[in-house]
């Protein structure tokens, strides 16, 4: 059975609170877990619309568009936002089966915090601190960094990662912008709660 993962007023809530999972797609967000189909959620034209209009987002990566981003907003009970990661098979004409080619290989669900960093960490701070509760086998790790998508390195990241046995991993971490770059490029800043899988979770961290 599927576990909900959701931000729920203060509290982080799962469907049972003893959880045993070996890998995030026992997980949910807003009804939506890794290894779906995004045809599920989604139309193809709109999957193809928003996979060209993010499809520059990783360009400082060494491989900018080995996975495509799309986002949701519609529909949506706790987060503000998601997006939802595929592998970039959209232009392959070898791929047949729809279902395989959109399956959700990593989820974020976001809620904007703009101008409000204190707040935002204080909600990750709650997340964070339940789910080190409830896997208390699993490691658990703090991170601190700059945001490599800005080269004046004055937006920051900081959350916490929670690693699965699989290579998985949960993350809840806080994003501020420099609030130039934010307005240059019209980004939003906030919470983010991500289920990586570990081969975009690799991806992302290769610059």
């Amino acid at each position: 059975m599927k576990k909900l993962l959701v931000l729920l007023f203060s509290l982080f809530l799962l469907s049972s609170p003893s959880v045993f999972a070996d890998d995030i797609s026992d997980f949910q967000i807003e009804g939506i877990s890794i290894g779906d189909s995004l045809l599920d959620y989604m139309t193809e034209d709109e999957i193809l619309e928003e996979i060209e209009r993010n499809k520059n987002d990783y360009s400082y990566l060494k491989e900018p568009n080995k996975y495509a981003e799309v986002y949701l907003w519609k529909d949506l009970t706790t987060y503000d936002s998601i997006s939802i990661f595929i592998e970039n098979k959209s232009a392959n004409q070898y791929v047949t089966n729809k279902n395989e080619e959109f399956t959700i290989v990593t989820l974020r669900g976001m809620i904007s915090y703009n101008e409000d960093y204190e707040s935002c960490i204080q909600k990750r701070d709650e997340i964070s601190e339940v789910l080190s509760g409830m896997f208390v086998n699993l490691e658990m790790k703090k991170q601190s960094k700059s945001h490599e998508a800005d080269p004046s390195g004055n937006s920051k990241m900081e959350g916490f990662t929670l690693f699965f046995p699989s290579g998985d991993s949960i993350q809840t971490y806080c994003n501020d912008w420099e609030e130039t770059f934010r307005i240059k490029h019209n980004l939003s800043e906030g919470l983010s709660v991500i289920l990586y899988s570990e081969e975009v979770l690799d991806w992302i961290l290769t610059i």
